[in-house]
């Protein structure tokens, strides 16, 4: 009986616990879906198609030369010096700040700067377009930064891409710009100008260099093409028909319908005080 007992025993098959199967099994299923996602990572890495970036025509020697001739001409040299280092007092270093912040500020009559104050308004430009450019391209060929891209005003107008810039537009622009485009007050003196009159090439510009305290895009941050698209927005919202009377700032129906409202319940409370005193 003990040796039958001894070799029933040793004859039975080893058998291995469920939770030490289950435990082996979930690994190998969480490094699969491990596998898998990394996989996907790479799959659509190089799938995607990469950020546009920004180019403009390479300026010439001339250029640089007629550039250079108008900056010292005038009172640019006064407040950023000759050597672009900029003046204590007077004017920042124009070292890297590129084409697209000369284009932005001159263009815009912004610069040369009337007088010293919390933030230079809009004016008419002193220079020509074909001035700017040479201002621009001397600036650019002494220290670099962002170029604006040649292209036509019109050209930066596509109607495709009008609903991806109304998104864009409220994610980046709205916050400060109202939604159409309006302006509103910032911090220390400061706002955001009214869209009204910029050009498509001034607000490009301005996107790439971020004048005053406006934030600079890169290409990285919004591709070329997503410029594009918040500016399709822009210049559609100011084609858009004006109903006429008070815009109140252009915020649409809740601040109107908000200044009915209480226009109207301050009337019928004037008019029941009225009545009743006259009871």
């Amino acid at each position: 009986m003990t040796r039958r007992t001894a070799r029933s025993r040793s004859s039975k098959p080893i058998r291995v616990s469920g939770r030490h199967s289950k435990s082996a099994r979930r690994i190998t299923g969480g490094l699969a879906l491990l596998f898998a996602l990394v996989a996907m990572g790479f799959t659509y890495s190089a799938l995607q198609p990469h950020p546009q970036t920004a180019s403009a025509a390479p300026a010439s020697a001339q250029d640089i030369a007629q550039g250079k001739a108008l900056f010292q001409g005038n009172t640019c040299i006064t407040c950023h010096g000759s050597n672009l280092q900029g003046v204590t007092g007077r004017g920042p270093s124009l070292v890297g700040v590129g084409q697209a912040a000369v284009y932005f500020q001159v263009s815009t009559g912004r610069m040369p700067l009337a007088q010293q104050g919390a933030q230079s308004p809009r004016k008419d430009p002193q220079f020509s377009e074909d001035q700017i450019n040479d201002i621009g391209a001397y600036v650019e060929a002494n220290g670099g930064g962002p170029a604006v891209p040649q292209v036509a005003d019109s050209a930066l107008i596509d109607k495709a891409n009008l609903s991806k810039g109304a998104d864009l537009y409220r994610l980046n622009c709205a916050s400060c710009h109202n939604f159409t485009g309006q302006g509103g007050a910032l911090s220390q003196g400061k706002y955001a100008p009214s869209l009204d009159s910029a050009t498509s090439k001034q607000i490009y510009a301005a996107m790439l260099s971020g004048p005053e305290n406006m934030p600079q895009f890169s290409d990285g941050q919004l591709t070329p093409s997503e410029k594009k698209a918040i500016i399709t927005y822009v210049q559609n919202t100011k084609a858009t028909v004006d109903p006429g009377g008070y815009d109140l700032g252009g915020f649409g129906p809740a601040p109107e319908g908000l200044a009915a409202f209480l226009i109207g319940m301050g009337a019928l409370v004037a008019l029941t005080l009225w009545m009743g005193a006259r009871a």
